[in-house]
């Protein structure tokens, strides 16, 4: 069957597509982080080839930690803030990554220069927020998730109703190979 007859089809992915792409940015912006390199890489490719279709969303790596959160190291606290007036030092970081897929291991930090230039516009100590981001991880945003599991169930009755006309117009109009 010649993929480029299934056009209900191929519409009704396009529409999730974009509705994923769309509502993930509209996250993102909400999240406050609607200017940068993450979410101008969101996109969507829909590819046909002899019968089969792959709906393919792309993103910068780091998306996906942004997405599912990163589980800290945890850990005891060194030292306390100059900033609190809590006595923290020996206690327990607090974890933010939930139950998120992926985590920091004891001895592997994140590079510093991707705090930098963030930390330097808060006048923060770029270390400092390395070293809180480490112990305690990333919180996870679902700024994808939520739109991909939302459009699934908006868009599966649309997909489906595509698939089944174009079906029915091969078998009635008799459309071959």
């Amino acid at each position: 069957m010649a993929t480029n007859k299934y056009i209900n089809l191929k519409k009704a992915l396009n529409a999730y597509g974009k509705y994923v792409v769309q509502q993930s940015r509209s996250n993102l912006t909400k999240l406050k982080k609607g200017d940068g390199p993450l979410y101008n890489s969101i996109s969507y490719e829909l590819d046909s080839e002899k019968g089969i279709f792959l709906l393919e969303f792309l993103m910068e790596d780091y998306g996906e930690f942004q997405d599912k959160g990163v589980r800290g190291a945890g850990g005891t606290r060194k030292t306390t803030s100059q900033f609190n007036r809590k006595n923290n030092k020996g206690k327990i970081w607090k974890q933010k990554g939930g139950k998120s897929p992926y985590s920091f291991k004891e001895g592997r930090k994140p590079s510093v220069k991707h705090f930098k230039q963030w930390s330097q516009s808060r006048g923060l100590n770029a270390y400092a927020i390395r070293e809180s981001v480490f112990r305690q991880g990333l919180k996870p945003s679902f700024f994808f998730s939520k739109p991909f599991n939302k459009g699934i169930e908006k868009y599966a009755d649309e997909i489906f109703n595509g698939f089944v006309l174009d079906v029915e117009n091969k078998i009635l109009f008799g459309e071959s190979k």
